[in-house]
């Protein structure tokens, strides 16, 4: 869902990777539509590799997002711009109850609320596996299950 969102620091709004360039990578911004060219020494981080610091390790965003989409029954949620500091913790702690409050700042709250709202009107917010990915999973646990027979058969 989110590997080919990407996230450019120096420019506002999320992006879809679309293909290697000479010069960087060609990306298009999802609410414009416009393309440019990314320099390859631009900060570009795919939404799919960003986590945030709760009490007990990092949670990915992925599952951040899911939990604000589940808290908000499917819709938007407040609009960071208008939403205090203390508004924006005080939501993101209903939302995440075991979020870091020292390591995540309210600048990271109103940029993955912003992310957030992007997505949703864009209807980009997919939280099914895709069948292949259930598959691989269950591929994966089927072999374990076999290495595990064979190592009680060996006792």
């Amino acid at each position: 869902m989110l590997k080919d969102i990407l996230a450019i620091s120096g420019y506002s709004g999320l992006y879809k990777y679309l293909k290697k360039s000479r010069n960087g990578i060609i990306v298009e911004n999802l609410e414009t539509g416009k393309r440019m060219n990314a320099d390859p020494t631009a900060r570009i981080n795919s939404l799919e590799d960003i986590s945030i610091y709760t009490e007990n390790g990092d949670m990915e965003l992925k599952d951040v997002l899911k939990a604000i989409h589940d808290h908000e029954n499917g819709e938007k949620t407040l609009n960071p711009k208008k939403a205090k500091g203390a508004e924006l913790k005080e939501y993101f702690a209903e939302v995440i109850p075991d979020y870091d409050e020292e390591r995540v700042y309210t600048s990271d709250i109103k940029k993955i609320l912003t992310w957030y709202n992007a997505l949703q009107a864009l209807d980009m917010l997919n939280f099914e596996e895709s069948g292949q990915e259930k598959e691989e999973q269950e591929n994966t646990d089927l072999g374990e299950k076999d290495d595990e027979e064979k190592d009680e058969n060996n006792l």
